[in-house]
């Protein structure tokens, strides 16, 4: 069970020797969560906290592929990310992530590309192609063109000069939010899952059952399947939704959207099966995809409905339930 692999995982985490990493359950729950939402992660927080060790040491416990690649600050366009056609040599000069999508192809292994640093260049220029072609609803239809022109000496999967971005493969970028960085768009944010690693978590003595396990692609994709069918979200819970989707519509003039109304769908029922709640999983979506676009909001006027919202927010989902959402809020109040 996905609840199993997040104990599993977090004692393996706990127990890597010689650099042990110490990580919530809940933020373990989160990250595993995110994977079965969306191929694209945002792992963002204070340097230290884990964001590069987290899906490496992931990669280690379940057997998957895990690729890290440090962004550079002179990236801007896709050939930066696979590399391009030399005509002066006649070689095409393939970078290491066309090589995993290459190898991708050809098995159901996961495979994990980190994008250390994401956001030391602009992630929308370098990755917008990527953006769009994970977006497309089907796989056959995430065709990535590698090159134009098309060679003998081409790898025989690589048909006329295009390659299918597989369904295997999942992008991790680490961001650190500093003056040494680019703000992330909304057009990155909004298609990618979020999990903030803001503090250390305290040392802990994990599980006996800590061993590594094989997680195949497909076997991971049943599990989220499964937990779809058996966790889907409650009447009750997308009345919530709906509510405060109307409140903060007329309150700011902000709005969901479909896209992000479709991960609260899927994340809600991987969350529960990962072992968290509804409410505990609502909390965290809604803070990360639906309160941060409160940040764009006038400083004087988001101070001055602060408390109204918070109440707002008790009011619906129950008193005390979004702890994460009235921290966000708070924070925000503050700055303004």
């Amino acid at each position: 069970t996905l609840e199993y692999i997040c104990r599993r995982f977090r004692s393996f985490a706990s127990r890597i020797e010689g650099n042990p990493l110490f990580y919530s359950i809940d933020d373990i729950r989160r990250f595993i969560t995110s994977l079965g939402v969306s191929k694209i992660l945002i792992l963002q927080g204070m340097s230290g906290t884990g964001k590069t060790s987290l899906p490496v040491a992931w990669g280690k416990f379940s057997k998957v592929q895990t690729t890290v690649v440090p962004v550079q600050p002179m990236w801007k366009e896709r050939s930066d990310l696979i590399g391009y056609f030399n005509e002066f040599t006649g070689k095409f000069n393939e970078s290491m992530i066309l090589e995993k999508l290459y190898e991708a192809n050809k098995t159901d292994k996961m495979f994990l590309i980190v994008l250390d640093e994401v956001n030391i260049a602009r992630v929308e220029y370098y990755f917008a192609e990527f953006l769009s072609l994970l977006e497309l609803p089907t796989v056959d239809e995430r065709i990535l063109e590698v090159t134009s022109s098309i060679s003998k000496k081409d790898p025989k999967d690589l048909r006329n000069g295009k390659l299918i971005l597989t369904d295997n493969v999942y992008f991790i970028g680490t961001a650190n939010n500093d003056d040494s960085t680019f703000a992330i768009s909304d057009k990155v944010y909004d298609r990618s899952m979020i999990l903030n690693l803001d503090y250390r978590c305290e040392p802990f003595i994990g599980e006996d059952d800590y061993q590594p396990i094989s997680i195949s692609n497909d076997t991971f994709k049943s599990l989220i399947e499964k937990a779809k069918k058996e966790y889907a979200l409650t009447k009750r819970g997308r009345s919530h939704i709906r509510e405060f989707d109307k409140y903060i519509q007329e309150t700011f003039s902000i709005t969901f959207g479909n896209r992000i109304r479709r991960q609260i769908e899927q994340y809600v029922p991987i969350y529960i099966a990962c072992g968290g709640t509804e409410s505990e999983a609502l909390d965290d979506i809604l803070s990360k995809k639906v309160l941060r676009k409160l940040e764009s909001q006038n400083p004087v006027y988001m101070k001055s409905k602060s408390e109204e919202l918070i109440a707002k927010l008790n009011e619906i989902f129950g008193n005390g339930n979004m702890p994460n959402c009235e921290a966000f809020i708070r924070k925000l109040a503050h700055n303004g």
